[in-house]
Formats: structure tokens, sequence, C-alpha cells
């Protein structure tokens, strides 16, 4: 049995139960690619696994990490990819490794100009962006679109996205180099939800928003709804302010409202395949064109993961967050 060095986590809890061990190296099989990881990107949804509250699905390795970029090591049968090939991706997860497993589905080209730690920060941002706001929404053009953590790494990519569909888009954010940084990238306008907790009637000044994505939950319902158009639709792909909270029936109703729940990780593998091929057509194209940007705030060695953790947690990022995985190989 061949061993590999890994993020292991023993018990839930803070970023102390997190430490570099050992772990069974995954071997390549018919469809997934045996990868050598160069970098591994960073997401609330492993903080989210490490203290407990979002398990893996059935089948994927128990290892934090959700999109890896780096060489690919080894392939079984037939294959459009050889050892070699430098690629980036979705896992279901174990990014947190030497070596995962990648999904040939979803396996993309890395371009040689990218770096690791860019390519790595592609795929969880922008597939969540583009199954909430394409699939789920179905955003057209001239609608507004309200993003709220838009400095985050969905964020960031989903006030792009709009942008690039024709789409009006507002943000919310927390401080004025964050709202700075979403109207850098394409925010019509954009708010402090520190100082504007009532932004309901803000957005209705504004003309409203079509479409509201947010991570936030229960918090953000009740002024979700008023923010939204008639048939608008509120997309909801995170608790971060909780997920119980009084549901005005009347205004869904009279404005025809959609609420709809959405997590990308335990989609079927055909849903993230369509994913990662409108990443690699549509989004790669227009990254290397410049009329996107892939934005990686900080990067931190992966034997610092609880420090890269901390940093999301307090909110710190501007896009997104990963790690340099450079380890020498467990013997």
């Amino acid at each position: 049995m061949e061993k590999m060095l890994a993020v292991v986590q023993r018990t839930p809890g803070g970023v102390e139960t997190m430490e570099i061990g050992e772990w069974e190296r995954p071997r390549a099989t018919p469809g997934k690619l045996l990868v050598r990881v160069m970098a591994a990107g960073v997401n609330r949804a492993d903080l989210m696994q490490r203290e407990g509250r979002y398990p893996p699905p059935p089948g994927a390795s128990p290892l934090l990490g959700l999109e890896v970029a780096g060489w690919v090591e080894d392939v079984a049968g037939e294959s459009a990819f050889r050892p070699g090939d430098a690629v980036f991706g979705l896992v279901e997860g174990g990014g947190y490794a030497e070596y995962a497993l990648l999904d040939e589905a979803l396996a993309i080209a890395k371009p040689d100009e990218w770096s690791w730690l860019m390519a790595a920060s592609l795929p969880e941002a922008w597939m969540t962006a583009w199954f909430n706001l394409v699939e789920k929404a179905g955003i057209r053009a001239g609608e507004a679109v309200l993003i709220h953590a838009g400095a985050s790494g969905v964020g960031a990519a989903a006030i792009q996205l709009a942008g690039l569909l024709g789409a009006r888009a507002f943000a919310s954010a927390g401080g004025e180099e964050k709202l700075a940084f979403c109207r850098e990238l394409g925010a019509e306008r954009a708010f402090n939800y520190r100082e504007t907790p009532a932004f309901g009637a803000l957005l209705k000044d504004w003309g409203g928003a079509d479409v509201v994505l947010d991570p936030v939950g229960a918090a953000y319902l009740a002024e979700n709804l008023q923010a939204l158009n008639p048939d608008g639709r509120l997309i909801n792909i995170g608790l971060l302010g909780g997920s119980r909270a009084e549901l005005d029936f009347g205004r869904l109703l009279m404005k025809r409202i959609s609420l709809i729940g959405s997590t990308l990780r335990p989609q079927p593998l055909a849903t993230k395949a369509r994913l990662a091929a409108a990443l690699r057509e549509r989004i790669v194209p227009a990254v290397e064109a410049g009329r996107l940007r892939a934005i990686v705030d900080c990067s931190f060695p992966w034997t610092q993961v609880g420090d890269a953790h901390q940093y999301v947690a307090e909110n710190r990022n501007l896009g997104k967050v990963a790690l340099t995985m450079f380890a020498p190989q467990a013997g």
C-alpha cells in the first residue's frame, strides 16, 4: 500500500484538528486521473467539513479539498490525457494532499501561461456561479442581479459572470476596500451590509433585483424578498446567517418569487461535467482574452493550512485563497 502526505483530520473541530500526516495514496481507475497536486483552492465548504457540518458525499474522499491543479501522474485505460499533462478541476474531496483523483470529465487543460494557483482558484467559484446564475436562475441580458458576499471567491466570479452575460450586478460586502473591489469587477452599485442591514428598501430605490445570489440564508430572507422584483429568483447557496427564518408567503405569492436552494458538491457527475464544459469553453477563453479575471487574494503553504482557514473564516480575502502543495513525497 503506497502512502502519501495529506492534511489529515481525525475528528471534527477547529483548525488545530488538522495536521500533515500519511494517508493511503489513491490509484488511477478508468475515467479517473491520478493528479500530483501542485495547488488546491480553499473554500468555505472546507471549513464547514472541518467543523463536521458538511460531510462528504458517499464514496468521496474524507480528506478536505474540492479543487486542484497539478500534473497528471497516471491514467488507467483509454484516456484523452497522458502523464505529464497539466490540468485543473473540481474533485469530490481529497484536494489537500500530494495526490488526488480527478474525474476525466471534469479535467481541464491548464494554459501554459497560468500559474498553478490561478488554475486551482477557478473550478469551485466559477462552476458555482455558472450553475446558479445560468442554470438555476436563467439570468438574461438587462436583468439586475444582487450578489451577497461580493468580495468572496464565488461573489467575485458571479459579478463578472453577470457582466459577461449582459446583466447588471449589485453587490453587498463588508468594508470600503471590499466595496471598491466589487465595483472594480463590474458591480454597478455596492453597499456595506454592516451599515445597511435593511437593504431591501435600498435595492428597490435602485430598481430592484431580478435575481439574488445569497450565501447568508435566514438572516437575509425578509430583505431579499423585499429587494426582489416580480418574478424574481432567490438562489440560496449557504447558511452563514442561519438556517431558520419566518417566510412571508404573501410577499412570495404576490411577487411570484421562486425560492431555490442549491448546492454543487452532491450534484451528479453529468451535471458537474456540463459545468466543467462551460468553464472550459466559456470562462477559460474569456480569462485568456482578458475579459474576465481569476483572482487569487493570497496563498499559504499547505503546512499552514490552519492559517489559511482562519484567514477565510475572518472574511479577510478579496477573491480566492489557495494552498501551495510542494511537500516531498511520503516514503
